[in-house]
């Protein structure tokens, strides 16, 4: 005798908590950077689940001089891919915000002061 087949809506739900989706949104916006410039925090994910999507808000800091619009469009389509790989969610937004412009100039002013 052949049990019955259990419909979709009986068989669970995964859900996937925004800390995790966020660690994986950081890493990929990690993936997508040329370098960290010396002195350059990793940079940091925070997002919002909601049922199949995901919006994402990365936040970073870059070398100086670079091309701003290359890098922040390399995070995105980055983020967006291994979201959608790893989490199986939607990414209908990342939001990129460069907190900080690393130049040479200013790597060696940080070190100075660090040798006093």
């Amino acid at each position: 005798m052949a049990a019955d087949p259990v419909q979709p809506a009986g068989r669970g739900a995964t859900t996937i908590a925004d800390r995790v989706v966020a660690k994986i949104a950081a890493r990929a916006a990690r993936e997508a950077l040329d370098a960290l410039p010396p002195g350059a925090s990793k940079p940091h994910a925070t997002v919002v689940v909601q049922r199949d999507s995901a919006r994402v808000s990365v936040s970073l800091e870059l070398g100086h001089p670079t091309d701003l619009g290359r890098q922040c469009g390399a995070v995105r389509k980055q983020v967006t891919r291994r979201v959608r790989e790893l989490a199986g969610l939607e990414v209908p937004e990342v939001a990129v915000h460069v907190e900080r412009l690393h130049s040479p100039r200013t790597a060696r002013e940080s070190a100075g002061r660090g040798l006093r």
